[in-house]
């Protein structure tokens, strides 16, 4: 069945909402930088709201430097509840999970020179098991593929979505995490096509995140992809400045499921 996860999207040290497509390697403050919202509350209160309502999968994602103290806090909030991702590699992926994280979500550690190393993820594993690993391969459409997109979405790497890349990085990870990152923070509608696709090609638990705008969506979500597929809703959230969903009814969507 499908279900509804939770982000906390952390940039500069602040909770934020940011449309995907903007963020860049040098960017902090940001010339080219859209943001959605911007929190006056910590990633720990956030932390506390996905805890009181059981919204379990939840993703911590560090979106640049500056993000390490508002992550610990929110980790430490629910130890053993939420996933962590950003700049998650071999040497630093122990820390995380002894901070409290449930599973680190790796992307372009895992794509050196934009090309997959799968060294890089075999040693991942040696060292945390492939059970506490999430693989992100948020992406980019390119005609009629989704090719996999690595530092904040602004490269395309070599990897394509597919069932052949989907069922080899499946051996070394528990979960996919895919971000639809031309439809991210923009509140159109997701791509149908892409969830079509994780449902029939993910062999493992997936989460879809990108374009969501409704409550409705997560019904939507449940019966293009048989309800294999999660979905996170980030800009559209009540608890994020939206005015298109609210947080208590995604809470309910879970529990009536």
């Amino acid at each position: 069945m499908t279900r509804f996860r939770g982000c906390i999207d952390i940039h500069a040290g602040q909770v934020k909402q940011i449309v995907g497509g903007t963020l860049s390697e040098s960017d902090t403050a940001g010339a080219a930088l859209k943001t959605n919202f911007v929190a006056t509350h910590s990633a720990g209160h956030f932390a506390k709201l996905y805890l009181d309502n059981d919204v379990r999968g939840t993703h911590v994602i560090k979106l640049g430097p500056g993000c390490e103290e508002a992550a610990a806090e929110a980790l430490e909030t629910w130890r053993g509840g939420l996933q962590i991702g950003g700049g998650i590699t071999t040497d630093n992926a122990q820390y995380w999970i002894d901070k409290g994280a449930d599973k680190v979500i790796v992307t372009s550690y895992l794509f050196p020179n934009a090309r997959l190393d799968l060294q890089r993820l075999k040693a991942l594993v040696a060292k945390v098991g492939k059970e506490r690993i999430v693989i992100d391969l948020s992406c980019r459409r390119r005609g009629e593929e989704w090719i996999v997109a690595m530092n904040k979405w602004q490269t395309l790497t070599e990897t394509k979505i597919s069932p052949e890349t989907l069922e080899l990085l499946a051996q070394y990870c528990s979960e996919f995490l895919v971000h639809a990152a031309d439809v991210e923070g923009l509140c159109r509608g997701i791509d149908e096509n892409l969830v079509v696709a994780l449902s029939k090609w993910s062999p493992i638990p997936t989460t879809y995140a990108g374009g969501a705008k409704s409550i409705d969506d997560l019904a939507l979500v449940e019966r293009l992809s048989g309800g294999k597929v999660d979905l996170t809703y980030g800009s559209a959230l009540d608890i994020f400045g939206g005015v298109l969903v609210k947080f208590d009814d995604c809470v309910g969507w879970n529990k009536s499921q």
